[in-house]
């Protein structure tokens, strides 16, 4: 049974999608660029038997993972946003399903990178809390308390930035021709 749309419902509809998409392309930019600030200025200083020791993102290698993955996908929604924008300013759609395809996989790796650096940070996390005894570790987050809350809040920001990429609806579902 063969549905009727009339022409100006679709262009609503299709309105109403690339006007979400620029929503949540502006909160993924926005949230990678917070998160990556978040954990970048993240350090504190502490003296361990007359040592000064400082804390800071760069002495946990996967906290430099998720500054470089938030950065990524924070740069490729700028893009994505700019491309949408123009779009609905032109009034135009994809004209490709290879464009549309590209633009599905790039959003799938922006995903997949985030959401990986947030796993590898949760481990670290953890490690940081707890320490490992097998090894040796000691705990590290009951002496650099405050650096211990800011990466978490930094890495917080940086999941739903995984989120946001992962789950966004596209302008690239709306293809001419699809």
């Amino acid at each position: 049974m063969a549905v009727y749309i009339e022409e100006k419902k679709l262009k609503a509809v299709e309105r109403k999608v690339k006007v979400g998409e620029v929503a949540l392309r502006c909160a993924t930019f926005v949230l990678g660029v917070s998160a990556a600030a978040l954990v970048m200025t993240d350090s504190e200083v502490k003296e361990i038997v007359s040592i000064q020791k400082k804390a800071k993102y760069t002495e946990v290698k996967v906290m430099v993972f998720l500054v470089i993955a938030n950065g990524l996908a924070a740069a490729y929604s700028l893009l994505q946003l700019v491309r949408c924008v123009t779009s609905i300013l032109q009034g135009t759609m994809l004209h490709s399903k290879a464009v549309a395809w590209v633009i599905f996989i790039l959003d799938q790796l922006m995903a997949y990178v985030t959401l990986s650096a947030i796993a590898a940070t949760a481990q670290a996390a953890v490690f940081a809390e707890f320490g490992q005894l097998e090894f040796q570790w000691m705990k590290a987050c009951n002496i650099f308390t405050q650096f211990c809350f800011q990466s978490g809040e930094g890495a917080a920001m940086a999941l739903l930035v995984g989120n946001g990429s992962s789950g966004r609806q596209k302008c690239a579902d709306h293809v001419v021709g699809a």
